[in-house]
C-alpha cells in the first residue's frame, strides 16, 4: 500500500535513501580542491574568509539548505511537528532582534532545547523510557548552558558548521559504490583539518593571518573561542577553524547537494510552488546582495539582522538530525514494511 507524506509524518516514517547512484571522480575531486583553497584562505585571511564568504554566500546557502531540508524531509517536517518547531524557531529569532541582554540569551537557549525536546517526542514517542532517559539528558545539558552561555553560542557556532556531516552521511546510503572514500573526504575536512588547526601544526602560515585586519580578528576571535582560551594565541586557531568550516559549509548547500540531490529540491516545489526552478537561486541572491550591502553600512547592524534571519535553517537543522540519530530512520523502515505487508 502506497503510504503518502501526511500517513509518514503522522507514522513516524523516515525517507527513502534515494536514487540509487554511482558518484564519479569529479565531485570527490571537487571536495579535494575546494578543502585546499579554504585552507589556504583560512590560514593567510581567516578573517576577511569569514566575513567575505557570510557576505557572499550566507543568506543564498540558507535558502538552498532550507529547500533541501523541507523537501528531504517532508515525511518528518509536516503537520503538528512542523508548526511547533516554527514556533519556536520564531521565538528564537524575536529573542535575537531583541536588544542583547541575559534574557535574551536565556529565552534562546530554553528554546533551542524546546525544539530537542520536541524532537525526542517524536522520534522516541514508542519508547517512553528513552524519551525520558533523552529529556533528562537535555534537561542537564540546558542546565550547562544556562549556567555558561558563552560557551554554549561558541559551541553553537561551530556546531552548525559541522551539521552537514550528518546530511552528507544521510545522503550517502545511496550510493552504490564509492562511500567509503566518500565519508573519508568528508571527515577529513569536518575533524582532521580542524583538528590539525588546533593543534597548533600550523601556526607557521597562520602566525601572519591578522595583518591588518587587527580590530576584526579580535572581535571574530571573541565570537568563536571559549572564553577560558581568548587570552591567548590559541584564538586565532578557533577563528581559522571556523573560516575553513564555514567554507566548506557553503561548499556543500550552495554546491554539492543541489547538484547531487536534485530530487529533495523537487520534493521542496511540490510543497512551495513558487519556488520552482532557478527562482530559489533568485530570492538567495537577491537577499545576498541586500545583506552585502548592510554589510558594508554598518556591519554590526547586518550581522545582527542575519544572526535573526538565519535561526530558521540553522536551528531547524537540529531537530531533524536529532531525529535521525534517535533512530527514527529505523522505525520508519518498519512503518513502510507493514504497511506494505
Amino acid at each position: 500500500m502506497a503510504i503518502t507524506g501526511a500517513e509518514a509524518a503522522r507514522g513516524g516514517a523516515w525517507p527513502e535513501a534515494g536514487p540509487g547512484l554511482r558518484l564519479g571522480a569529479a565531485p570527490q575531486a571537487g571536495f579535494v580542491v575546494a578543502g585546499a583553497l579554504a585552507l589556504v584562505l583560512a590560514l593567510r585571511a581567516p578573517t576577511g574568509l569569514a566575513v567575505l564568504g557570510l557576505a557572499a554566500f550566507g543568506l543564498l546557502h540558507n535558502v538552498l539548505e532550507l529547500r533541501y531540508v523541507a523537501g528531504r524531509f517532508a515525511v518528518v517536517l509536516a503537520g503538528p511537528l512542523l508548526r511547533l518547531l516554527l514556533v519556536l524557531v520564531t521565538g528564537i529569532v524575536v529573542c535575537r532582534l531583541l536588544p542583547p541582554s541575559v534574557y535574551a540569551r536565556s529565552a534562546e537557549i530554553v528554546l533551542a532545547y524546546g525544539l530537542l525536546v520536541a524532537a525526542s517526542r517524536y522520534g522516541l514517542r514508542s519508547r517512553p523510557v528513552l524519551l525520558a532517559g533523552a529529556v533528562a539528558v537535555l534537561a542537564v545539558a540546558a542546565a550547562g548552558s544556562l549556567s555558561f552561555p558563552a560557551y554554549h553560542f561558541v559551541v553553537l557556532a561551530h556546531l552548525h558548521n559541522v551539521v552537514p556531516l550528518l546530511f552528507l552521511w544521510e545522503w550517502s546510503r545511496r550510493l552504490a559504490r564509492g562511500r567509503a572514500l566518500f565519508l573519508a573526504l568528508q571527515f577529513t575536512w569536518v575533524l582532521l583539518v580542524p583538528a590539525l588547526l588546533l593543534s597548533g601544526l600550523l601556526d607557521g602560515p597562520l602566525a601572519g593571518a591578522t595583518g591588518t585586519a587587527g580590530g576584526w580578528t579580535a572581535r571574530l576571535e571573541s565570537s568563536y573561542t571559549p572564553p577560558a582560551w581568548l587570552a591567548s594565541h590559541v584564538g586565532l586557531r578557533f577563528l581559522a577553524v571556523f573560516a575553513f568550516l564555514q567554507t566548506m559549509h557553503y561548499v556543500v548547500w550552495v554546491w554539492f547537494l543541489p547538484r547531487y540531490a536534485p530530487e529533495a529540491a523537487e520534493g521542496f516545489e511540490a510543497r512551495v510552488p513558487a519556488l520552482r526552478g532557478a527562482r530559489a537561486w533568485a530570492l538567495g541572491a537577491a537577499a545576498g546582495g541586500v545583506l552585502a550591502v548592510l554589510f558594508a553600512a554598518d556591519y554590526a547592524q547586518g550581522r545582527a539582522l542575519y544572526a535573526a534571519v538565519a535561526s530558521y535553517h540553522a536551528y531547524l537543522e537540529f531537530p531533524v538530525l536529532l531525529m535521525l540519530v534517535l533512530g527514527a530512520a529505523h522505525e520508519g523502515a518498519s512503518v513502510r514494511i507493514e504497511e506494505k505487508t
